[in-house]
């Protein structure tokens, strides 16, 4: 649809705040992935100890959006986020003064404890951006805004890589939680006085996104819970879309947890290292390049359906994950290179693929008044998957090493135990999107 350029500049000033939202929530949310192994040397917790409490919050996360998927649908997308930013800012805030105040007595109930709470904040995130984008975008441009989510995404990363590794390499450790604490309040008063929930809360008129919600719809009263339900888990593509997203959570995870170690075992490359900054750019740039040729894709060449650009990404995420599992050039700077750059690499097509079926396609057949909900069924059943990657993956690694035998006492030469549990999950996400060729918005939406 064509927009004046006022009602685009407006548009700018509500999403791009909840983008940076977004990305300071991921901040103080993969902060743990950069810290845990240091956390678990000092503290004598091994891999698997720290990926229990990576699971734990997980699977908050993931059962959490039962509850915040409606009521983010119910309250609206504005609210939502607020909650969610201040909520995981003053838990971010806690872990920080814990370990700054020495309070480390039952270290693993404490930190699991609040690392829960934080991720049930943190659960309000995606599905907030979501709901308020559902009204502000027409289908035409969601593959567009599927790239904007991606980038948002991407942009969390970098702060969580980049600007953790910046900030250990100057500053007592547990800065790492307390900067993104101050950056989620932060953005908490910018949200407060610059999001709208849709165009006519802005003082624009509302617009029939062509999701197949009806346009008269825009203001309309939340939908009843049992209806709401019925829509999200009776429509086959949106049960499909939530297996999906499941294979998409332990491929996710399987790499955004244990990379850290990976760079150090297998490349000698601390996380305090100038050249590991540059993890969190190259996850940033993959994450956008991916987001913005995901969407492009499914927007120009595949006439607005998500599947079969999701199908491509899942196979390329094979290929990158071999290629991981190689471990080329190990032991030199030219390999630490290779590495950081093929994870950024690997960051492109598992980020494009998660932010075109959450950001996307939850907006196409979920409509305007269930955005939220099948936003959160498929944000939080991927991190049901991803709880997985902690617990499971984790007793893997511990028990077997990275490459089957490491465990024996020598130094690991490959990664074929960690990409070797993951690649399935690729292949089956890429299988059911094959069931959904030909689908497209409007299936099933209110």
């Amino acid at each position: 649809m064509e927009h004046s350029r006022a009602f685009r500049f407006r548009r700018f000033l509500n999403w791009f705040p909840l983008g940076l939202t977004y990305a300071a929530m991921y901040m103080g949310r993969y902060n743990f992935n950069i810290v845990k192994a240091d956390i678990g040397r000092m503290y004598h917790l091994d891999i698997a100890q720290m990926g229990l409490i990576a699971t734990l919050g997980f699977w908050t996360y993931g059962l959490s959006v039962a509850l915040t998927g409606p009521l983010a649908d119910r309250i609206g997308g504005r609210k939502a986020i607020l909650y969610g930013a201040l909520g995981a800012a003053v838990l971010n805030l806690a872990v920080g003064l814990m370990f700054l105040g020495g309070y480390t007595a039952k270290l693993m109930v404490s930190l699991s404890l609040l690392w829960s709470m934080n991720m049930f904040f943190q659960s309000l995130g995606a599905l907030s951006v979501v709901k308020v984008n559902s009204t502000w975008f027409h289908v035409e441009d969601r593959g567009v805004f599927g790239g904007i989510f991606g980038i948002m995404i991407s942009s969390g990363y970098f702060l969580a890589v980049s600007a953790g590794a910046f900030i250990l390499s100057r500053l007592a450790w547990y800065w790492i939680f307390l900067v993104p604490s101050l950056a989620m309040a932060l953005m908490f008063v910018v949200d407060l006085y610059l999001v709208r929930n849709r165009p006519s809360h802005a003082g624009f008129p509302d617009f029939d996104t062509g999701d197949g919600s009806r346009a008269q719809d825009a203001e309309d009263a939340p939908m009843p819970f049992r209806d709401l339900m019925r829509t999200v888990f009776r429509n086959p593509i949106i049960v499909s879309l939530i297996f999906a997203e499941f294979c998409t959570g332990f491929v996710r995870q399987g790499v955004m947890l244990y990379f850290t170690e990976y760079l150090g075992a297998l490349y000698s490359l601390s996380n305090k290292a100038a050249l590991f900054r540059w993890t969190g750019v190259s996850f940033m740039f993959g994450g956008i390049f991916g987001g913005l040729l995901c969407g492009w894709m499914s927007d120009k060449l595949f006439q607005s359906r998500r599947p079969p650009v999701a199908f491509l990404f899942y196979l390329v995420q094979v290929v990158m994950l071999v290629l991981l599992g190689l471990s080329l050039g190990r032991g030199t700077h030219g390999g630490q290179i290779w590495a950081v750059v093929l994870l950024g690499l690997t960051a492109m097509f598992i980020f494009g693929v998660h932010g075109m079926l959450t950001g996307t396609a939850s907006m196409d057949f979920g409509g305007r008044k269930a955005a939220a909900t099948v936003a959160g069924a498929l944000d939080g059943i991927q991190y049901i998957g991803s709880g997985l990657t902690g617990i499971g993956l984790g007793s893997i690694l511990k028990t077997y090493g990275w490459d089957g035998v490491a465990a024996l006492g020598h130094t690991a030469t490959n990664a074929w135990v960690w990409v070797g549990c993951i690649i399935p999950f690729s292949l089956i996400g890429a299988f059911i999107m094959t069931r959904l060729w030909n689908a497209r918005a409007g299936a099933g939406a209110h």
